[in-house]
């Protein structure tokens, strides 16, 4: 099945899935596992300099001899060392990455270093764009007030945000993704599997398990909770960073593409189940 594709309000498209090297290859080689991302399907890789394998990164899309233009590679910046620019922070990552460009360049949080520099590094952003070193640019893990004060001197609105969101976080994020979808602004998932990883045994449970139940004697095929996770963020469009280090893991990610979509009815039960409980893994970053 091809890759499934979501609209930017720049004009281009991002895959649906995405292979992240944070979680579980956080500051390991992802070589292999990129290599085995790429050769199963997915072509949508999501890094970051906070991650602290970007190289890696490089060296698994180097590895797998596909077309460069046929992958959308994401980088994130964190931090500016003292004395360092944003161009020569984000050259380095092209470098690590072996590459000429990257397809989408995120702030990778308003906090850190970079607190207090968002306008600063998102104009410098706007010209990486104009000079075609990221075709997309945008921001992770953004609030209401950080959009605020970033959109008072862009030219360009940010294409996404990349944000911790799964169904015990969907109450808590509605002003959030109201507030990005009257800028035209997507939201993208991390952290969307919290519910089966972090904390079994939550209000969600008996609705994922009726759901995959449902799905299973629907298709004839083997479904798991974590695949019903993904169609809940597939059905409101919101593209899925995972990340795994396991090629079984990869695989049923990818199956979950080719799975038919929730019900309206399916998608409210576990809205509604998870609104009883408001749980983060990630506090700050």
């Amino acid at each position: 099945m091809p890759t499934r594709m979501i609209p930017l309000n720049d004009g281009r498209q991002i895959p649906w899935l995405a292979f992240g090297t944070g979680t579980a290859l956080l500051y390991k080689d992802a070589t292999e596992g990129v290599r085995n991302a790429i050769a199963h399907g997915i072509v949508h890789l999501d890094g970051a300099q906070l991650y602290e394998n970007e190289d890696s990164l490089g060296a698994g899309i180097a590895a797998s001899g596909v077309p460069r233009e046929t992958l959308f590679v994401t980088t994130k910046i964190a931090d500016l060392p003292e004395g360092m620019t944003v161009r020569e922070s984000f050259l380095g990552s092209l470098k690590r990455l072996r590459l000429d460009y990257v397809d989408l360049l995120l702030i990778h949080t308003p906090k850190r270093t970079l607190e207090g520099r968002i306008q600063e590094v998102w104009k410098e952003f706007e010209k990486f764009q104009q000079e075609g070193l990221a075709k997309s640019i945008g921001v992770s893990n953004f609030r209401i007030k950080d959009f605020e004060e970033l959109l008072k001197v862009a030219t360009v609105v940010p294409a996404v945000n990349q944000i911790e969101y799964n169904p015990y976080l969907y109450k808590a994020s509605q002003p959030l993704l109201e507030y990005m979808k009257k800028h035209n602004i997507l939201a993208t998932s991390w952290g969307g599997l919290t519910p089966i990883v972090h904390l079994k045994g939550g209000p969600v449970d008996p609705v994922l398990k009726s759901i995959r139940e449902r799905l299973e004697k629907d298709t004839g095929k083997t479904v798991t909770e974590g695949q019903v996770l993904g169609l809940w963020l597939r059905y409101q469009g919101i593209p899925q960073i995972t990340s795994s280090s396991k090629l079984e893991r990869v695989k049923e990610y990818l199956a979950t593409e080719d799975l038919p979509d929730l019900t309206e009815e399916e998608f409210q039960r576990i809205n509604e189940e998870g609104a009883k409980k408001h749980h983060r893994v990630y506090v700050s970053l």
